[in-house]
C-alpha cells in the first residue's frame, strides 16, 4: 500500500483554487532523491499563483520551491547524495539536456524545463522529490531555516553576479524592500557597494530594517524626492546599476531616468501582468541596458549557500513568522498583508521543531 502525505495544491487556474490535499508519497527511482521537508519559504511567485496572476504553473500542482530538508530515500542511480544528509535543492526538476542552454548548464533557460512548484509537485508537502544534480548538501553550521532561503538568495546572486557583475565601487539603487530587495541589499553590502533602497510609506518598517542591514540611504518615494536624493548621492551622474525587486511599473519608471548613461537596469521582480508601460525614452536616450533576471542556475547556488553559512545574510531577522503546513492559508494571508519579511511553513514540525536559529523575543515568530 502506498504511503500518503499532505500537500498544498493549486487545483486549477484562477483566484485561490488551492487546498491541502492527500497525495501519495512520490516513488523514488533513477536519479531522484526523496526529501522529507523541514521548511518552505513562501515566495512572491506563490502569491501571484494564489491570485491567479502567474500563468506558469501546470495545474494541479503542489506549490513550494524554497525549501530545506533531510534525504530519506535515493534512486538506484544516485551516487553523490546519501540518506540522512541535510539538503536543499535547486528548483530545476527536469530539462532536455540537449539545447544550447542545457549544454552550458543554464537550466533556467531550457525551453523544456520543469520546475518544482510550477510544473512538478513542490515542497509545500511532507515530502518532495528532487533530481540528484539539483541537490546541495548543507554545511553543518547552516540551519534548516536558513537553507530554506537559499533559492531566493540564489536568484539574487544570479541578478547581481551573472546578469550585472556588481562591483565594489558601484553605487546602486534597489526598489522594493521585500525579501528579494533585502537579499539584494545584503549581497551588495557584503562587497561594500553603496546602496540606495526605496519603498513606499507602508514599507516604513522594512526600510528601517534595510537601514539596519547596511543601506546607505533609504527613501520613502511617496514622501521624499528620489531623483533629488540620487542626484546628490551621485554628484549628478546617476547610479551605476538599478535592481527592481518590486514588480511595480511605477517604481521601474521612476528608476530608469536615475541611471547613469550606459548604466544597467536588472528586472528581478515579477510584474502582475504580462504587458506594462515602460519608460523606453530613458532606456534609448541614456543607452541603458535593461535585462531580465530569471530564477537561478547551478552557478549561483554555491555562492548563496556560502553567504548564508558565513553569516552575510541575517537569517533570523529575515524570517518573521512560521506556520505549520495545516495553517498554510493563514501563512499566505499574512504574506499578502504585506507586513512580514519571510514567512516559513514547517512541513514536519515533529521532526524539525518550530524554533528560530537564535532567540528573537521581540517578535511573534512562531504560530502553531
Amino acid at each position: 500500500m502506498s504511503k500518503m502525505m499532505k500537500g498544498v495544491c493549486k487545483t486549477e487556474p484562477g483566484y485561490d483554487k488551492m487546498a491541502l490535499i492527500d497525495l501519495e508519497v512520490p516513488e523514488v527511482t533513477g536519479d531522484k532523491v526523496l526529501i522529507k521537508v523541514a521548511y518552505t519559504g513562501i515566495c512572491g511567485s506563490d502569491i501571484h499563483t494564489f491570485k491567479g496572476e502567474y500563468k506558469n504553473p501546470t495545474t494541479p500542482v503542489v506549490l513550494g520551491h524554497e525549501f530545506s530538508g533531510k534525504v530519506v530515500a535515493v534512486g538506484e542511480d544516485v551516487t553523490t547524495v546519501k540518506v540522512g544528509e541535510r539538503v536543499t535543492s535547486e528548483t530545476t526538476f527536469s530539462v532536455c539536456n540537449e539545447c544550447e542552454y542545457c549544454q552550458k548548464k543554464q537550466y533556467n533557460l531550457c525551453p523544456h524545463r520543469k520546475g518544482l512548484g510550477t510544473q512538478q509537485n513542490g515542497s509545500l508537502a511532507n515530502f518532495v522529490l528532487a533530481r540528484e544534480e539539483s541537490v546541495h548538501i548543507l554545511p553543518d553550521n547552516l540551519s534548516y531555516e536558513g537553507a530554506a532561503m537559499s533559492e531566493p538568495l540564489a536568484c539574487c546572486v544570479h541578478a547581481m553576479y551573472q546578469m550585472s557583475h556588481l562591483e565594489l565601487q558601484d553605487k546602486i539603487l534597489i526598489t522594493g524592500p521585500g525579501p528579494i530587495g533585502l537579499f539584494l541589499l545584503q549581497i551588495a553590502k557584503e562587497i561594500g557597494a553603496f546602496v540606495i533602497m526605496t519603498g513606499i510609506t507602508k514599507d516604513a518598517h522594512r526600510l528601517q530594517l534595510a537601514k539596519e542591514m547596511g543601506a546607505d540611504i533609504i527613501v520613502d518615494t511617496l514622501q521624499e524626492d528620489l531623483a533629488e536624493i540620487v542626484d546628490k548621492a551621485t554628484n549628478g551622474v546617476g547610479v551605476d546599476k538599478a535592481y527592481d525587486a518590486s514588480g511595480s511599473p511605477l517604481a521601474v519608471n521612476a528608476s530608469l531616468p536615475l541611471l547613469k548613461k550606459t548604466g544597467q537596469f536588472i528586472q528581478v521582480g515579477l510584474f502582475a501582468t504580462k504587458l506594462v508601460e515602460i519608460d523606453t525614452e530613458s532606456i534609448i536616450q541614456r543607452e541603458i541596458s535593461y535585462k531580465g533576471s530569471r530564477s537561478q542556475n547551478p552557478y549561483d547556488w554555491p555562492i548563496a549557500i556560502h553567504l548564508l553559512a558565513k553569516g552575510a545574510i541575517d537569517i533570523d531577522r529575515m524570517i518573521t513568522r512560521k506556520f505549520t503546513l495545516s495553517n498554510w492559508r493563514t501563512a499566505f494571508e499574512k504574506v499578502m498583508e504585506g507586513h512580514e519579511i519571510k514567512v516559513m511553513i514547517a512541513s514536519n514540525p515533529d521532526e524539525f521543531p518550530l524554533e528560530l536559529a537564535h532567540d528573537n523575543t521581540d517578535k511573534e515568530a512562531i504560530t502553531n
